[in-house]
């Protein structure tokens, strides 16, 4: 049986943005919870914002205002790969507000970590990507090789270039680890370099965690999304 409504706060992956949650929308409502899904600056119908100023403390400035604009409580907050920094200072700014925090197949940074000391093997080729395009931006990394035609049609059309300091930021926490209940999501379907792999086994040996894995690849939100529901309400139930 489904616990009591959830608001979740959807902290979304690189190049992506809201709109890529749009199946999970009915699915949630349906099981009787608020998802909100808002896109960072510089990406999505934020497209038109970005500039080499956007950085990861600019995201995470995004999702505190959604926050404290649409004056959500008890929050239920996912970070989906690299919305898992974006969430963890989230988490850190409005210990407050947000209740659990879910890492979906998500970087887990401690404090001073950026995106790039936790996957140094994208470090150089990111950097090339960007400095052969505008110079500021990297171009988006390829779906998962299992998403659907038809589905991988809507993604290229709508994912757009990343800033480049967003992965270089590092992450300053106010207060150490995050002190609410974390669970980890694993997607089980991992292409040769696991970055998230690390995440895992983290999640599986400190305390204050709750493990869980999916038959899914990378963005299950887009192939898998019952199935991705599936565990969510498992968590808060």
């Amino acid at each position: 049986m489904a616990g009591c409504p959830k608001i979740f706060l959807l902290c979304h992956g690189a190049w992506s943005g809201g709109w890529s949650w749009k199946k999970m929308h009915p699915l949630m409502a349906q099981a009787g919870h608020r998802l909100v899904a808002p896109t960072y600056t510089g990406l999505g119908e934020r497209e038109h914002l970005a500039s080499p100023g956007v950085d990861l403390d600019t995201h995470i400035q995004d999702i505190l205002n959604v926050i404290r604009f649409e004056d959500l409580n008890d929050i239920v907050l996912i970070g989906h790969s690299y919305g898992g920094m974006v969430a963890t200072g989230v988490a850190d700014r409005a210990r407050e507000r947000v209740t659990q925090l879910i890492y979906l197949d998500a970087f887990v940074p401690r404090d001073g970590q950026s995106l790039f000391d936790l996957n140094e093997g994208g470090r150089e080729p990111m950097r090339k990507a960007a400095a052969a395009g505008d110079g500021y931006r990297i171009p988006p990394n390829p779906p998962p090789p299992d998403t659907l035609q038809a589905d991988l049609d809507w993604l290229d059309e709508r994912r757009v270039n990343m800033p480049i300091k967003c992965c270089e930021t590092k992450l300053k926490l106010a207060h150490g680890e995050p002190s609410m209940p974390r669970s980890y999501i694993y997607c089980k379907r991992i292409p040769p370099s696991d970055v998230f792999g690390q995440f895992a086994k983290r999640a599986k040996s400190e305390d204050g965690w709750r493990y869980f894995e999916l038959d899914a690849s990378h963005a299950p939100n887009v192939t898998a999304p019952e199935a991705l529901k599936g565990v969510l309400e498992k968590i808060v139930g």
